[in-house]
């Protein structure tokens, strides 16, 4: 497909984070038969390799047939936990140190008797993992959720690991209002601020945005709406979603991935749209 080639630029921080890639690896390295409870990470492609070394992906305990079950880089409930040791599984732990991380905090913080809101996803695997930690959760998602809040005496707050740090920052500001006393937790992971950080000064410079990542990455659509706040932004999984009218009349075209998003997926996009598909 004959396009003109525009230049593409790299973001400085992108791709596999540390949880997922110690996660991924640790999966390699665990002999079979290997299963997880749910995807290991956010990326179908990645996922799809996996099965092919052998690593399973299952949605209850009931499909687990023996061997290895290792928890998913974004953490389970306790209860799933113990249950799969009662049957006699062993198990691998690959939650993200991070996520383990936010778990513990939001933990000690309602043994301290703060009303915990924790500030990401509701369905996400993490919240949910990070919710059973605690007594009486509160999870938000937006700013008007927080608004909607009512009082209460001591409000102990966390946020899932890959929120957006500008929206985070506007939740606890408004969450302020809703109580005497208020303990915040800075849980947003140093990779995903960097991701962050670095795709919003690439979408500054150029005329197009490419976001690669699963769609059911919540990381990765959080970069898109950052990207997408700029300029035009096209959040993409593989090479082949790619469409040369985006490109068209375009000098120069920024690229970034998600935390789940492995270098050979976004290798092959640059790739493809450096030499016109």
């Amino acid at each position: 497909m004959n396009i003109h080639e525009p230049k593409v630029v790299l973001a400085k921080k992108s791709g596999f984070c540390f949880g997922v890639k110690r996660a991924v690896d640790l999966a390699l390295k665990t002999s079979g038969p290997i299963f997880t409870l749910g995807p290991l990470i956010h990326n179908p492609q990645v996922i799809a390799r996996l099965e092919d070394k052998g690593v399973r992906s299952v949605e209850s305990l009931d499909q687990v047939e023996g061997g290895r079950l290792i928890i998913r880089a974004h953490g389970i409930p306790r209860s799933i936990v113990s249950e799969a040791e009662t049957r006699g599984l062993t198990v691998i732990d690959a939650t993200c140190p991070f996520v383990r991380k936010v778990q513990q905090t939001a933990q000690s913080m309602s043994r301290e008797g703060y009303q915990v809101v924790i500030i990401g996803e509701a369905n996400h695997p993490e919240v949910i993992g990070i919710a059973d930690r605690v007594d009486r959760p509160i999870i938000l998602e937006t700013l008007a959720q927080a608004a909607a809040l009512g009082r209460y005496l001591r409000i102990g707050v966390v946020a899932q690991t890959t929120q957006s740090e500008e929206s985070y920052r506007a939740i606890v500001r408004e969450l302020k209002k809703h109580t005497k006393a208020m303990k915040v937790a800075d849980t947003i992971c140093n990779a995903t601020k960097k991701n962050q950080e670095a795709a919003k000064a690439l979408a500054e410079r150029v005329e197009v945005m490419i976001v690669v990542g699963g769609y059911n990455s919540g990381n990765t659509r959080r970069l898109a709406g950052l990207c997408s706040a700029i300029v035009t932004t096209h959040h993409i999984e593989v090479a082949g979603e790619l469409q040369a009218v985006w490109f068209e009349g375009k000098t120069s075209v920024g690229v970034t991935g998600g935390a789940s998003t492995p270098d050979w997926i976004i290798k092959d996009i640059v790739e493809r749209i450096e030499h016109g598909f």
